[in-house]
């Protein structure tokens, strides 16, 4: 990269409006000159990928089978996935899109998709862990958990888990986590994961389970190198999903048409999925724009993330999932 473009680049990261929005992924797209993946880049490859049935999720489905991959959704509604599943046969001429049913909230559903999907695909090549929504109102998992955090962390790392030796029979093979940039605004805090119904918010649910992701992504990748299987998570910027339309939408009308669309959100994580350098030469790393960043924006967010958080942060997740990745090293 050149000293113009890096020195640009920090300027528009160091503004957060100009990074996140579009504007970011414009002008980030020339300096770096961006390409696209090489056509059939993704024969033989098999991609599974959770929330794929609208938003960032769907277009990354879309673009990784317009490109050869077989592509299996984890998704909870059959009707829906049915139609997606022929409209993106129809789109990309490739018959090989598939989906199983699965809330990645729901621990004992994810269990039987993975004995499913490790049937059908003894050896995986990409899991991006995509799916993950932004409520109002406290839920409850089937298991009891909080919703939020079950189904963006405590699921995703138990699928991770059990398809394990499918991405070790693929490796080099990926492992993918959709974050936010909203985790920049909260501390790794254990404690502070399951927010009780009295002072729930949203938000601070979301971004909690966000700061988890890419906790997590570290450790995943330091357990998992010696099987090269490469771990990343990255964020999309604001991008203009149904997601945002129906959780943000002052936000929404406020940046209004200097959100991102779709292909730019998702334009890194399949860059991600497909790239033979920089994904796999890596591993850990948490990424915006084709760009690894930093993972803290405040000092209060950097002195929670301590050697010992961390620590309570996998015994939590095991304890939580009943899945150890370090057992299985």
């Amino acid at each position: 990269m050149s000293t113009l473009a890096d020195a640009l680049d920090s300027a528009l990261e160091w503004s957060v409006f100009g990074s996140f929005t579009r504007i970011g992924s414009d002008v980030r797209k020339r300096l770096d000159h961006w390409r696209s993946p090489p056509a059939n880049c993704m024969n033989h490859k098999v991609v599974v990928i959770t929330g794929a049935t609208s938003g960032l999720g769907l277009h990354t489905a879309r673009a990784l089978a317009a490109l050869g991959a077989t592509v299996c959704m984890v998704v909870r509604n059959r009707e829906k996935a049915q139609q997606i599943c022929a409209l993106l046969r129809s789109e990309t001429n490739n018959s090989r899109i598939e989906y199983v049913i699965a809330d990645t909230g729901d621990l004992n559903a994810i269990r039987n998709a993975a004995a499913e999907l490790i049937t059908k695909y003894p050896a995986i090549d990409v899991l991006i862990h995509n799916a993950g929504a932004l409520d109002d109102e406290r839920q409850a998992s089937p298991q009891g958990m909080e919703l939020t955090v079950a189904s963006q962390v405590v699921g995703p790392f138990l699928l991770t888990f059990l398809l394990q030796n499918a991405l070790r029979a693929a490796a080099p093979s990926r492992v993918l986590w959709v974050s936010s940039g909203g985790m920049y605004s909260e501390p790794l805090s254990v404690n502070q994961l399951e927010m009780p119904a009295e002072n729930y918010r949203g938000v601070i649910a979301y971004a909690r389970a966000k700061r988890a992701q890419v906790t997590l992504t570290e450790m995943l990748a330091e357990r998992l190198a010696n099987q090269h299987i490469h771990v990343h998570a990255m964020h999309p910027g604001w991008a203009d999903t149904p997601g945002v339309a129906r959780s943000l939408p002052t936000f929404r009308r406020i940046v209004g048409p200097l959100l991102r669309t779709p292909a730019q959100g998702a334009d890194t994580l399949i860059w991600l999925a497909t790239d033979n350098d920089a994904p796999l030469a890596t591993s850990g790393q948490f990424w915006l724009d084709r760009r690894p960043r930093a993972l803290h924006r405040m000092s209060s967010t950097r002195r929670s993330d301590t050697p010992a958080e961390r620590e309570r942060l996998w015994r939590w997740v095991v304890e939580k999932s009943g899945a150890d990745i370090a057992s299985a090293v």
